[in-house]
């Protein structure tokens, strides 16, 4: 049946099955840069997103682990209010995180973490409610190291599940770097396979056309007198190669069309993926202005810790200033009162002396309440010196978290920048081989065109070699059999 074929037909199938390769080849590319993108996005989207969140709780947990010190040792109920609005936060996040959470041990270790937190909650209540009933500080001091063991326990759950998501963010990413390669090694074998496949059907082709047209020239040459059917068949068939061009003239120039649109495209995410990277160095800076001034707060809370430490030691050198004032007032009243007393028995002369005496006396008394008052004064700057060197203390670890938390949020800038540009190198890659596309189907349109050219010349060189001609209807016609296909009744 092959051999009733025409040469159109031949060439057509050989065009198709050329096109059928390329369609194939870029449908396998297709797939398999939409497999990595989706692994890119599941890392970006959900690993990442859910070590940030565990990082968060772990940064609430320690807010609130500071908050309720506060309270304990202070009783400001500003401290209280904050650990329920952090009790509030934290039930937020874990039903945020329960959300992404796509593995078993995830959804157990979070699961576990709720448990935990709820048992945490109980145990602060308790905590919380002692401090409000007037207890003792040993008292709430005992209650919370009988606490400890818990607390330990559920920060040790939020070190473990966050340490597990940055492990399976971490494999994420070498997945989706492993699928990245598996998809170019595939479509590196499928554009191998389709380069020889192409040149099997061009042989097969060129040999199917080289015997049709061997044997054609063969019976040109057995009989020269049939001139005149073969050049009518010359016009003929140029006139069916040059439809035939223009149709592939019509096609390659819609390929090159759309060639121009994927680069435009490419173009767009590239630069889409480059500003998305500007804005992650961005977020970089600010982050990392931001950890400088939480050192410099911490710089300035260990000053004021130090100013405390030295009045508390001026007011005990007071006091110590003080005790010696009030030994004085003593050993002055007794010499008073012994004074008196010799006053008292020396009679008349003795009077002037003993009134003396008796003023000596009531300004010793009045230093010694001088000296009680002083004192009193003494104890409530200690004390209040003692609770600002607390609560600055408290201060203090808080900026800690802070930083810790901002350092935190540092690393996964890090990792975002990182995966942007993995993904800006991608769109990079596809710019890169949409252009090169382009200009190989643009040379093929210049080709094509050059091809209609000659077969255009080709007719008209056959219209004259058809007005010379004049005999030999028979092979004109077993000719005419050879490019057109024989009706069928």
């Amino acid at each position: 049946m092959t051999k009733s074929w025409t040469f159109s037909r031949i060439i057509a199938a050989g065009f198709a099955g050329g096109m059928l390769l390329i369609l194939a080849t870029g449908g396998i590319a297709l797939v398999g840069m939409r497999n990595v993108v989706a692994s890119k996005n599941q890392v970006i989207n959900v690993d990442i997103q859910l070590v940030i969140e565990a990082e968060q709780m772990f940064a609430i947990r320690n807010g609130r682990a500071a908050s309720l010190r506060g309270y304990l040792l202070t009783g400001d109920t500003t401290f209280r209010n904050e650990v329920l609005a952090a009790e509030a936060e934290f039930d937020s996040k874990i039903s945020a995180t329960k959300q992404l959470v796509h593995t078993a041990q995830g959804r157990e270790m979070i699961a576990q973490i709720a448990q935990a937190e709820t048992v945490i909650k109980s145990v602060q209540n308790e905590l919380i409610a002692l401090k409000a009933k007037g207890a003792t500080q040993a008292e709430v001091a005992a209650g919370f190291t009988a606490a400890t063991p818990q607390l330990v326990a559920f920060k040790d759950l939020l070190i473990a599940f966050t340490k597990y998501e940055q492990e399976l963010a971490a494999a994420g990413v070498r997945a989706a770097d492993s699928a990245a390669t598996r998809d170019t090694q595939l479509i590196g074998g499928v554009v191998v396979s389709s380069a020889v496949l192409a040149a099997i059907l061009s042989v097969v082709i060129t040999r199917r056309l080289r015997a049709r047209i061997g044997a054609a020239v063969g019976e040109v040459q057995s009989s020269s007198a049939e001139l005149q059917t073969t050049a009518n068949q010359q016009v003929v068939g140029a006139m069916e190669q040059a439809t035939a061009m223009s149709e592939i003239s019509t096609t390659i120039t819609e390929l090159l069309a759309s060639s121009r649109q994927i680069t435009d495209s490419a173009q767009r995410v590239s630069d889409v993926a480059e500003q998305t990277a500007i804005a992650g160095h961005a977020g970089r800076s600010t982050v990392s202005s931001a950890q400088k001034s939480m050192a410099e707060i911490r710089h300035q809370v260990d000053v004021i810790v130090n100013h405390m430490l030295e009045l508390g030691d001026k007011s005990q050198r007071i006091g110590a200033v003080l005790d010696i004032v009030s030994e004085l007032a003593e050993q002055t009243n007794i010499l008073a009162i012994n004074s008196t007393i010799e006053a008292a028995g020396a009679g008349e002369s003795g009077k002037r002396f003993a009134v003396v005496a008796d003023e000596i006396r009531k300004l010793a008394d009045r230093v010694a309440e001088s000296t009680k008052e002083i004192r009193n004064l003494i104890e409530v700057v200690r004390s209040a010196v003692h609770t600002t060197v607390i609560a600055t203390e408290i201060g203090s670890k808080a900026v800690d978290t802070g930083t810790a938390q901002f350092a935190g949020v540092a690393l996964s800038f890090e990792q975002i920048v990182d995966l942007v540009t993995t993904t800006t190198e991608a769109a990079r890659e596809i710019e890169l081989s949409t252009k090169q596309q382009t200009s190989a189907v643009e040379q093929v349109n210049f080709a094509v065109t050059n091809v209609t050219q000659t077969t255009r010349e080709s007719e008209a060189s056959s219209s004259q070699t058809l007005q010379t001609a004049s005999q030999l209807t028979e092979l004109s016609t077993r000719l005419r059999q050879l490019v057109e296909p024989a009706t069928t009744g």
